[in-house]
């Protein structure tokens, strides 16, 4: 019994050893150069075990290029054979063309399209059958405050991103009646808050700036090269660290637990950190940038369900923006001298 028991582990090994394998040449194929320890970061493995799976596929008569400090590379020319998605590969990429057609611009959600029928082309009979059987069972709904970026904007922003080409943009600002003409260069495209956005120098601020892609009347490539900019990841490292200059707030509210059903998706826009379930109620704690602007506005909108546990600050800043509105409305003056409220 022993003995067949470790025939079954020998064989198990092989298989998990000959699927990884074939992951790392899937890797291989999909970028220029990849690193040794990005590969065993991905698979859980020792730098070791990369070196000798590298020499088994090397062994296997595949053209791996190595250089130490660099990484390892498929020499250039050599290309796999059509790689067979398994029954979750699968399902991933249905839900995501589902989701490509929600919250992308036209043109990329028939690019996708157009790859998904190549996905489905080198799909085994039953997974093609998986497919069809979900396609009519996953349905994206609309959100309210969801804006989709008008015409081929985003495939434009990613053409700009991919070829390094300067834009140029015809744009209208928030609160502005007047459009602006811009040439800018985009270094990468984010989803926030129920929108697209990219980053981009604009040569017209001559510094980084932040479009909205709903806000694109229209976006043009140019054959004018970007120049060397940094990316969208260093961007953001450098705007972490230049935040972190200004000293963050810490709030906590008690919210009624009727009242939080309703405040789940705003509550991360004013920096929420923790929650706490006390009875009835729940705790909240945040660290907020917009202490009297951003986190005061938006408690009023609970704050028969809410109080203020701290700071003194924010229940100051509550306590100006009531005797505000107050004054903005009359009836509601009357109301408060005569001892109504």
């Amino acid at each position: 019994m022993q003995g067949f028991l470790f025939y079954i582990w020998v064989y198990i090994s092989f298989m998990n050893r000959f699927d990884r394998i074939t992951a790392i040449l899937i890797q291989l194929q999909s970028k220029r150069v990849v690193k040794a320890q990005d590969l065993a970061d991905r698979f859980g493995i020792s730098l070791r075990t990369v070196y000798r799976d590298i020499r088994s596929i090397e062994e296997a008569g595949v053209p791996v290029y190595g250089e130490a400090g660099i990484g390892y590379s498929l020499v250039e020319g050599y290309r796999l054979p059509p790689v067979m998605f398994t029954r979750e590969e699968a399902m991933a990429f249905l839900t995501a063309e589902k989701l490509m057609a929600k919250f992308t611009d036209n043109n990329l959600t028939e690019h996708f399209s157009s790859a998904m029928f190549k996905v489905r082309a080198v799909l085994r009979g039953t997974e093609k059958d998986m497919v069809e059987t979900l396609e009519d069972n996953i349905i994206v709904m609309e959100r309210k405050g969801d804006v989709l970026p008008p015409g081929n904007i985003l495939d434009v922003l990613l053409k700009a991103i991919a070829d390094k080409k300067a834009i140029k943009l015809v744009y209208r600002a928030f609160g502005n009646e007047e459009n602006s003409e811009r040439l800018v260069e985009p270094i990468g495209i984010f989803h926030e808050h129920n929108n697209w956005y990219t980053i981009a120098w604009c040569h017209l601020r001559e510094s980084y700036r932040q479009f909205r892609a709903d806000r694109m009347i229209s976006a043009q490539l140019t054959g004018i090269s970007q120049q060397e900019r940094t990316s969208l990841k260093e961007y953001y490292k450098q705007d972490k660290e230049a935040r972190a200059a200004f000293p963050l707030q810490k709030a906590v509210i008690r919210v009624h637990r009727e009242a939080t059903k309703y405040m789940q998706e705003q509550k991360h826009y004013f920096g929420f950190v923790s929650e706490r379930v006390d009875g009835d109620y729940v705790e909240m704690t945040f660290l907020s940038m917009s202490m009297e602007e951003g986190l005061a506005r938006w408690f009023l909108m609970f704050a028969d369900k809410c109080e203020v546990v701290e700071p003194q600050e924010l229940k100051d800043a509550i306590a100006q923006l009531l005797e505000k509105i107050v004054q903005r409305h009359p009836l509601q003056n009357e109301i408060a001298s005569s001892g109504g409220l």
